[in-house]
């Protein structure tokens, strides 16, 4: 049976991923507002009552409102802005973040895809939370490198177009210094950890990718963990996912950006020093693939009852 898939925002980097990894499947029927009729209220609010599925690709107030036009009892919703990320009346759609994740997504009317940043950290963190080989209470920094693609057209023009307004040709920056980025009590939330992280973003001059480090000094932690205990925890985790992989660098000599990009794959790299006692975890993933469109597709297939790899790059 083909369901009808309305896309609120396809013209979007997000919402451009997406459709193209549903092109040419016969399970969905695309809808997208072309023109004029995306900024008509009327016709978003039709489309959005007579699709099967919603994928809200909007800044969070637009994703509020496309909410609230939705009169029906029927039609499910994937949000993939961050507006309801961590409302407790909606199902978190990481579906490899906890056992029995991915059936409440199945069942689930409202999914709130998760953040690209929220994404690397919390996989890197929880499971290790979890097993109590990090104390809930510690105090938990992360380093993150995205491609710029991951800022939307502003941000795209800003490396792309020297004409642009605010056209850049730096290599590289950090922003959201004040430590008060939005994506942050996403993290807390679904890491089930007591204080925010220290998050520290940056944009390089790449389109797409990312990277995120997570320092742990294991001879510190209470529990004082081994390397490979660490290791151990996250392949335990993960090893059932087609998707996230995890593999031992300690030796690498470097991880590049670019590592998953171009796929819905995520690495979980566990390097450090195992005499010394330290940890360096770094995740890489496409900042538009698992970190955005590749999640909705993933949670979009679960919804449906279908094969969660479908459409995927691996």
């Amino acid at each position: 049976m083909m369901r009808d898939v309305f896309i609120d925002g396809a013209a979007g980097t997000t919402g451009l991923e997406i459709r193209e990894r549903l092109a040419g499947r016969d399970e969905f029927r695309i809808v997208a507002l072309e023109g004029d009729a995306r900024r008509d209220r009327t016709a978003r609010a039709r489309a959005l009552n007579d699709a099967d599925f919603v994928i809200l690709c909007l800044p969070d107030d637009a994703a509020r409102e496309a909410v609230s036009l939705i009169e029906n009892d029927r039609t499910r919703v994937i949000d993939a802005s961050s507006a309801h990320r961590t409302d407790p009346d909606w199902t978190y759609g990481f579906a490899e973040l906890e056992p029995g994740q991915a059936q409440a997504i199945a069942q689930a009317r409202f999914v709130s895809n998760p953040g690209c940043y929220p994404t690397a950290f919390l996989a890197m963190v929880r499971p290790l939370v979890r097993a109590g080989l990090v104390p809930h209470d510690w105090p938990i920094s992360v380093n993150a490198v995205s491609g710029y693609s991951g800022g939307g057209k502003p941000l795209i023009a800003a490396f792309e177009d020297d004409a642009a307004p605010d056209a850049t040709a730096t290599a590289h920056r950090a922003y959201a210094v004040g430590l008060a980025h939005k994506h942050v009590l996403e993290m807390q939330r679904h890491a089930r950890i007591e204080h925010p992280p220290i998050f520290q973003p940056s944009v390089a001059r790449t389109f797409r990718g990312m990277l995120a480090e997570v320092p742990l000094p294991l001879h510190a932690l209470p529990r004082r963990p081994s390397l490979a205990a660490i290791e151990n925890a996250l392949r335990e985790t993960y090893r059932d996912s087609p998707l996230i992989h995890v593999v031992a660098d300690e030796d690498a000599g470097a991880i590049e950006i670019e590592h998953d990009a171009n796929t819905d794959c995520m690495t979980l790299h566990v390097c450090g020093n195992a005499d010394r006692g330290q940890a360096r975890l770094i995740a890489t993933l496409d900042n538009l693939g698992k970190g955005a469109g590749g999640a909705a597709v993933q949670n979009l297939n679960i919804m449906a009852g279908l094969d969660p790899m479908a459409g995927l790059r691996r």
